[in-house]
C-alpha cells in the first residue's frame, strides 16, 4: 500500500482546518500564521510517525506470513516425500 503522501495529507487537512478556524475567530494575520506554522510542523510529525509505525507493521506481517508459508511447504514436502 502506498503510504508516501500520507504525512503530506494529514499536515496539509489540519493547515486548512486551523486556518478555517482562525479566520473565523478573528485572529490578527501574524496569530494565523504562527497558529498555522505550528500546527503544520505538529501534524507532519504526527502523520510520518503515523506511517512509519504503518509500514513496520506490515513489515512484520509480510515476516511472519513468509515465515509460515516456509513451514507449510516443509510439511508438504515431507508428506509427499
Amino acid at each position: 500500500m502506498n503510504r508516501n503522501n500520507m504525512p503530506l495529507i494529514l499536515m496539509l487537512s489540519a493547515g486548512a482546518v486551523t486556518y478555517t478556524i482562525t479566520f473565523f475567530s478573528g485572529y490578527t494575520v501574524t496569530a494565523r500564521l504562527a497558529t498555522l506554522l505550528i500546527v503544520l510542523l505538529i501534524f507532519y510529525v504526527l502523520g510520518s510517525a503515523l506511517k512509519w509505525t504503518l509500514n513496520y507493521f506490515e513489515e512484520q506481517n509480510e515476516k511472519k506470513n513468509k515465515e509460515a508459508g516456509e513451514v507449510i511447504e516443509k510439511e508438504t514436502e515431507e508428506l509427499h516425500g
